[in-house]
Order: structure tokens, then C-alpha cells, then sequence
């Protein structure tokens, strides 16, 4: 079975290549969950960048809005090798307001 998938903002397109509809359906939500990402959770515009970063051999992996450098960041599953937005603040909680997307601040002191 194959499915062809174009993400929300008609930018990328992928073709899924399955044996059964539950292989399917799982590609498709680890493509969607990582790719289907349209406006920046900041300032809301579309023109966002895929970025990796690589820091002491382990790669790190962000979607930057282009406008207002907001990110979001990209955790890994321990097995499998897929991808997951990282949408928790530090308190364990959902960011509900920016699903996730931060901008970096300098640490004034205060």
C-alpha cells in the first residue's frame, strides 16, 4: 500500500510505503507529529527552517521561524529513531499558549 501525503502548508510531499493500514497510519502520524508544523507558535508566520545541530556528537533538531527566531525543539525516542515536538515547559506542563515554541533570553541576573 502506498499513500501520498502533502503537509498542511503544501511545502513537502511524502510518499508512504506500508503492508498494512496500521503500518500506515503510524508513518504517517510520526511524519505528520515532526513536518506538519505551519506558523511559528510565537508570531504565528509561516517561513520556518529546519535546523541541526550537532554539539559534542549528539544532534539536536529545531524548527526556527525565520521572522522572530522563536524554536522548537525536537526530542528523540529512545528507540525507534523517530522525532517528537518538545511541548512541555520545565515544570512538566503543556505550553498551551506557544505549543512549544520559545525564544531565547539572555540570563540578565535577575
Amino acid at each position: 500500500m502506498k499513500i501520498n501525503y502533502t503537509t498542511k502548508n503544501q511545502r513537502l510531499n511524502v510518499e508512504i510505503d506500508s503492508d498494512s493500514a496500521k503500518e500506515a497510519f503510524k508513518k504517517l502520524s510520526e511524519f505528520q507529529e515532526v513536518f506538519d508544523e505551519s506558523n511559528c507558535g510565537q508570531c504565528n508566520n509561516d517561513d520556518l527552517q529546519f535546523i541541526v545541530r550537532t554539539i559534542e556528537s549528539n544532534d539536536y533538531y529545531e524548527l526556527k521561524c525565520k521572522n522572530c527566531g522563536a524554536k522548537l525543539a525536537f526530542g528523540q525516542h529512545k528507540s525507534g529513531g523517530t522525532l517528537f515536538p518538545k511541548r512541555k515547559l520545565a515544570d512538566g506542563t503543556y505550553d498551551r499558549e506557544h505549543q512549544g515554541w520559545h525564544k531565547w533570553k539572555a540570563d540578565n541576573g535577575n
